[in-house]
């Protein structure tokens, strides 16, 4: 009765408690490179949109603090804003071309 859905042996090792997988590893690296490629591609199509999607996978390869030391991430959140402020710049020069007559 006492072994009820609880026993000794789960109690020294549960697999519930801590990370199953590495948070040094080759994720961030992942992110970093995305988040370039976003970047850049953003530049050429799409900037609206790769923009920020460069500026998320550029912070979360990061490590959601500023760590310099991840250079492909660093450079990806910063093309990645840049790419999104020139995008914002197309679409209010869009909007004021014409004269405002139709």
């Amino acid at each position: 009765m006492g072994s009820f859905g609880y026993t000794s042996r789960s109690r020294r090792s549960p697999r519930s408690r801590g990370r199953m997988w590495s948070r040094t590893g080759p994720d961030r690296a992942t992110l970093g490179i995305a988040g370039l490629v976003c970047a850049v591609a953003g530049f050429f199509v799409l900037g609206i949109i790769l923009g920020p999607v460069a500026i998320v996978c550029g912070w979360l390869g990061m490590g959601r603090r500023w760590a310099s030391d991840r250079l492909p991430a660093l450079v990806a959140f910063v093309l990645g804003a840049i790419d999104t402020v020139l995008a914002l710049v197309r679409l209010a020069s869009v909007g004021t071309l014409g004269d405002g007559t139709l």
